[in-house]
Parts: C-alpha cells; structure tokens; sequence
C-alpha cells in the first residue's frame, strides 16, 4: 500500500526547502535589527484559548479548526494562529513587569479550508509579537518591520494597506450604524453574516461571498466613528509612516479576520497573487492580555505566510548557496585519500560533495555537474605520489595540480569571495 501527504499539505525537497531557509534567515536577521527575540510555542493548546480570543463568529472558528480531545478528555485544537499561544506563553513565564516585550516566531498553523495556491491546511507562518507600549510610534515600527523583512527578500510590486477599528468606547456607534445600514437587507446577506449581524457585525466586512461584499460596501466607513484619541493616533501612525518614506492607502473597510483586533490594522498584498492577494498582516490587539487574565497590556504585531512569499520569489528565491567542490577519484584505491579530504574541506568552511558509487571518472564529472560543482578537486595515481590535489575549474575547463594544504586554502579563500559577491549567503 502506497501513502500520500494528507490533502492539503505539501512535502518540500530543494530547491524549495532552500526557499523557505532562505525566507527565514531574512527575517531573522530582519527581527534582530529590530531588538526581536525568538519564541516557540507548542503547535497544540486548549480549545477555550482560540474560542475566547479570535473570535467565535470568525472563519477560523466556525469553520477552520482542528478540534480533537486527548486522553484526559481536554478538548485541544491544533494552533490556527499563534498570537494567543505567544500571549498564554508570556503571561505563563510573568510577564507583564515593565518595558516592551518584543518577540517573533516562526512555526506551522492549521486550518481546515479549501486548498488553494499558497494556502494549505498546514502552512507555516513567520511572524512578530510587541507587548508593552501604547505608542503609535510601536504600530509604524511593526509594520516597518514587516516591510524592511520583505524588501530583505527583494520583493516589490507590493501594496500598503492600513486602517483603525478604534476601541471600546468607538466601536459599539459604528457597530450600530452597520445594523442600521444593514438591517432592511438582512435577507441578501449570507446565513452566517445574518447571525453575524447581531453577534458581530463588523465581521460581515470581512466575508469574501459576492453579495455580502456588495452589501457593505455601502455602509459608512469605520474612519468617520472613531473618537477623538482613536482618530488622532491613527493619523500619527500614518505621519510615521510617512516619515519613513511609506506608500499607503487608507482602507476603511478592512477589519481583519480575528475579533481580538483594536485601533490600528494593516495588510500588505500583492496583485501577482489574485484574489488572495494577501501576504502579510497584523495590527494592533491592546485588550487580548487582559482577556487571557494578564494586566491591562496594550500589545500590536503581524503574521506573514511562508507559503505565499515563497510564490511570489518564485525562481529567484531558489537556495542561495556556495557552490560546492566535488571530489573525484580514478580509482577504487584513492577513495579513502578522497574522502579524508572533502572532510579536511568540510572543516575548512568549503561545501564538498563525493559520488561513492561511480564507475568511471566519468561519471563522477556528471555527478559534478548535477551538483552544480563550481570546482572539481581530483585524486589520480600522480596526485598520490606528490601529496598533492588536482582542482578544476568547472566552468572554464582550467586546472592545476596544488599541495593539498594549499588547494584548501586556496578554496577557502574562493568560497569566502563567493559569499562577498552573493550577500553573505552560502
């Protein structure tokens, strides 16, 4: 009997799995400029910690998660976003004792929906979390950040989008306002936003079917409810932004998909991607530690998907790596003399690679080039007799017989001036 990967989920081999390395060294060196240290948190929690927080009139809730019960009878769900385990987790340590917590992550979620390009069931996310500071100035340095990471990567073509969905004191007016304009087509809409109208009616400007789209974009824009402290921290966000040389549209509309979301929210999309044109988003969530039992903690942060990233390097986002030299031997005698030496490179910072089941010479060659070997260092009889190594040049064909200690040095020394020229990836 023969298995495949669930539907849904994806078995990566390289090149692609060097894509995805090489997205995540990006945004760890990105992080790290930023003063961001790393957290990891288990892929499963209780149940109650994603009902309480992301909402129960959400996607993700009604419709996504991966809900089992242990032995113990707990109900627990797989992770189908990691900002409440990231929270669970900081409060569990104590946090909550002054200054700003800045965190980021890099892990799997799972969500039960329907596959799509760049969208799985299991995907795997990188993302930011910053607890602590009320500042607008902590919104404009998350969604720098999350700029900075994707232009790391040289991705361009890419939009800003940014909102706010005020606070408790603004948002119950315009919550109301969305009932009034809604009310009289309440039929038109889709079942769930007709429940939606009255548990949370701000998650029907979220709803992708065509007639409830159509529906709210008729209603007034959240912008024009937002009181006066949510209305002036907005626009100093957007001043931030500015300063740093940001291009943005103001969308009134956009609300993001969870409810834990308060005053300022973004999202950066590209049009190479379609309708699911989202790459990254975040914003801000200044009541979520207190829900889940901490201190009053205003807190902001994104998520950006690995999967949809690596769609839009493509090609150019292939592993970014020296290439390696291959060893090659004229005979079965000389295969040990080979080996010791690809490992005196491998201890010298070289990349080396060896064909131990080749026939020929030949075929080694062959195995070269499918390794994309820059060089080819090679042992014959006349080598062995002189302590010495042959290297190749696999592109020009030139070659020249070196003392062993000197080819190493001498392919050191290449591998350290590839790395210069490629931007210090190897």
């Amino acid at each position: 009997m023969r298995y495949s990967a669930p539907r849904g989920t994806k078995d990566v081999f390289p090149p692609e799995s060097g894509t995805l390395q090489r997205i995540e060294e990006a945004f760890r060196r990105t992080c790290s400029l930023y003063g961001y240290g790393e957290v990891r948190t288990p892929t499963f929690e209780a149940a109650e910690l994603f009902l309480r927080t992301t909402g129960e009139t959400t996607d993700i809730v009604t419709k996504e998660m991966y809900l089992f019960r242990d032995r113990g009878g707990r109900e627990m769900a797989l992770r189908p976003e990691v900002t409440p385990g990231v929270v669970r987790a900081w409060l569990q340590v104590g946090g909550g004792g002054g200054g700003v917590a800045r965190l980021f992550y890099i892990g799997s979620i799972f969500r039960y929906e329907r596959p799509q390009a760049g969208r799985y069931r299991e995907a795997h996310q990188v993302g930011v979390e910053a607890l602590g500071s009320d500042s607008p100035l902590l919104d404009v340095e998350v969604i720098d950040l999350c700029g900075k990471f994707l232009g790391a990567l040289g991705l361009q073509d890419l939009s800003l989008e940014v909102n706010s969905m005020g606070c408790p004191k603004c948002r119950p007016l315009y919550r109301e306002a969305m009932v009034q304009a809604l009310g009289a087509q309440r039929d038109q809409l889709c079942e769930l936003c007709q429940r939606r109208l009255e548990q949370n009616p701000l998650r029907i400007l979220d709803c992708k079917t065509p007639e409830c789209k159509q529906l709210s974009a008729r209603v007034p824009p959240i912008t024009e409810y937002l009181c006066e402290e949510c209305g002036s921290r907005f626009q100093q966000v957007q001043e931030g932004l500015s300063a740093l040389g940001y291009r943005f549209a103001v969308q009134p509309r956009m609300v993001r998909g969870l409810d834990y979301y308060t005053r300022t929210v973004f999202e950066i999309s590209s049009t190479r991607l379609g309708a699911q044109a989202q790459v990254c988003g975040g914003g801000r969530y200044d009541d979520l530690v207190e829900e889940l039992g901490g201190p009053p903690t205003p807190a902001a942060g994104f998520a950006c998907g690995l999967e949809r990233i690596a769609l839009l390097l493509g090609d150019a986002g292939g592993e970014q790596r020296t290439q390696p030299v291959f060893v090659a031997y004229t005979g079965e005698s000389l295969q040990a003399a080979a080996f010791a030496f690809a490992a005196r490179l491998r201890e010298a910072g070289v990349a080396a690679e060896m064909d131990y089941d080749a026939s020929s010479l030949r075929a080694q060659m062959r195995s070269a080039n499918r390794a994309g070997a820059a060089w080819a260092a090679l042992f014959g009889e006349d080598e062995q007799a002189a302590g010495a190594v042959t290297l190749r040049d696999m592109s020009s064909g030139e070659q020249e017989m070196l003392p062993l200690e000197e080819a190493v040095r001498r392919l050191a020394e290449r591998v350290t001036t590839q790395a210069s020229e490629t931007g210090g990836e190897q």
